[in-house]
């Protein structure tokens, strides 16, 4: 996924496929005839765009918020709703729940269709609801992601949803429910037309080709389970403090209220985390890196390379003997978070570079703290701390049991600080603080107090020649 000489396309092209058509040149006046059919938007002739409404499985599923509020209204009661349903004759019991099935129905549906979506030559336009009424403009120019997700209930019907990820907001706008073949062609549209396509070429592209670079197979992803220290570390505390609760209050509620938060821990750190990232996929296409995930809930996620603020390796004690890594990355305006759940480091690295293009990990030279002074600022886990600096990004590394090592390029970074306690400074060393896009700070802990203040200068330096040549953001255009 390296860039293109300024002013080309910088989109790859997947292999054994063709490839899209660029999009227009920049500044270049786009005549945009009125579309025949598809998803785009209509002409003149039809008074404005083309409004759709979702698919009709999803008054079943808004019908949902009224039932949960009243469950939770009759088990907020209690025993005085239960008095209220013993009062009731056998006639008005099955009258009061036909009245409530009617309500509820009757809430869903209207959520249902009084909910519109359209796309103009500029925007995709969502309408909702019932008794307030609220209007999403979502700038196509400012999409930089568009996931597929399918929940269980939903693949069983046929459905899907559409996840919108737009620069300069935190959260996403969702079309739930698209059928499943609509969804895929309005995330083809949405993407092609975001890129600068016009709206009936935009249709007619479709999918774009893709090609896998990674999968995760279910028996790695059991074994990654396996070794993680920190799951094994809560089964202890989670056996042992409730039998001394039980011993010391002779009450089991007791003892099984104490034990219930560990074991929601344990059960995210295993099966819950088994089932997110079962069957793990990622796949190059045009559009971004795609990552197919999920045992139950089935999600489809794009990750715009261009967006991504810095990438994080995680080795736990236990893999690093096999050899294995975790990858997590920080994307401006997604809550995308991991790339790659495991994998050996040749297979990681190979997908690192297709979003960090030009970066060699493996010719990364860390340097760790000086011993002296070091060891007295944070006794035993200095060893931990170490900071390498190429041409291209700014990497750090901390932990011993747990080695994170956080990589930052050089034209993400946004500023930098050097700080230094008393206890620091009185023997000699400083920390490199790095901030990114994405709220988030690369720290280089432990410096020799020269060598910080050198690389204070020097990385604002690079940090500044990098974004006067690196690619846009939104890497899929010009």
């Amino acid at each position: 996924m390296s860039p293109g000489p300024e002013g080309s396309d910088p989109r790859p092209e997947a292999p054994d496929a063709q490839a899209r058509p660029a999009p227009p040149a920049a500044g270049k006046p786009v005549c945009v005839e009125p579309a025949a059919a598809g998803l785009a938007a209509a002409g003149p002739a039809a008074g404005g765009p083309v409004e759709r409404r979702l698919h009709p499985f999803t008054p079943l599923r808004r019908a949902w918020v009224p039932i949960a509020a009243t469950v939770g209204v009759l088990a907020q009661q209690g025993d005085q709703a239960g008095r209220w349903v013993a009062d009731l004759s056998a006639l008005l019991r099955v009258a009061a729940l036909a009245g409530l099935v009617v309500v509820f129905g009757a809430y869903g549906f209207l959520s249902w269709w009084f909910t519109h979506y359209a796309i103009t030559d500029t925007e995709l336009r969502i309408r909702s609801g019932l008794l307030f009424r609220r209007t999403a403009h979502i700038r196509l120019d400012r999409l930089q992601a568009v996931d597929v997700t399918r929940p269980l209930l939903a693949r069983l019907t046929g459905v899907a949803s559409l996840r919108l990820d737009v620069i300069g907001t935190e959260e996403k706008d969702q079309l739930s429910f698209l059928s499943e073949k609509e969804a895929v062609a309005l995330r083809a549209e949405l993407l092609a037309r975001a890129a600068g396509f016009a709206p009936e070429e935009a249709v007619r592209l479709g999918e774009a080709p893709e090609r896998e670079l990674l999968r995760v197979s279910p028996r790695e992803l059991v074994v990654s389970l396996l070794l993680n220290l920190g799951i094994w570390a809560l089964l202890v505390p989670g056996l042992t403090v409730p039998a001394v609760v039980w011993w010391v209050s002779s009450s089991p509620w007791a003892a099984l209220v104490s034990v219930l938060p560990m074991l929601g821990a344990v059960w995210a750190g295993t099966a819950g985390r088994f089932m997110t990232e079962y069957d793990w996929r990622v796949a190059e296409s045009p559009d971004g890196l795609r990552l197919d995930h999920g045992l139950l809930d089935r999600a489809h996620e794009t990750v715009p390379p261009g967006r991504v603020q810095n990438v994080r390796i995680v080795e736990p004690l236990l893999w690093r003997r096999r050899g294995l890594v975790r990858v997590e990355l920080k994307v401006a305006g997604s809550n995308n978070t991991v790339l790659v759940p495991v994998a050996s480091r040749d297979a990681a690295s190979a997908v690192i570079a297709r979003v960090l293009p030009g970066v060699d990990l493996a010719a990364l030279s860390f340097s760790g703290s000086p011993r002296t002074g070091s060891r007295w600022v944070v006794p035993v886990w200095w060893k931990g701390y170490a900071l390498a600096v190429s041409p291209e990004v700014f990497a750090a590394r901390h932990g011993r049991l747990c080695r994170r090592t956080e990589i930052v390029p050089h034209a993400k970074v946004q500023s930098v600080r050097f700080t230094q306690g008393p206890w620091a400074r009185a023997r000699g060393v400083a920390d490199l603080h790095v901030d990114t896009g994405a709220n988030c700070t690369v720290t280089a802990r432990l410096r020799p107090e020269p060598e910080a203040a050198t690389l204070l200068h020097a990385q604002a330096a690079r940090s500044r020649t990098s974004r006067a040549s690196a690619r846009p953001d939104r890497w899929m255009t010009t």
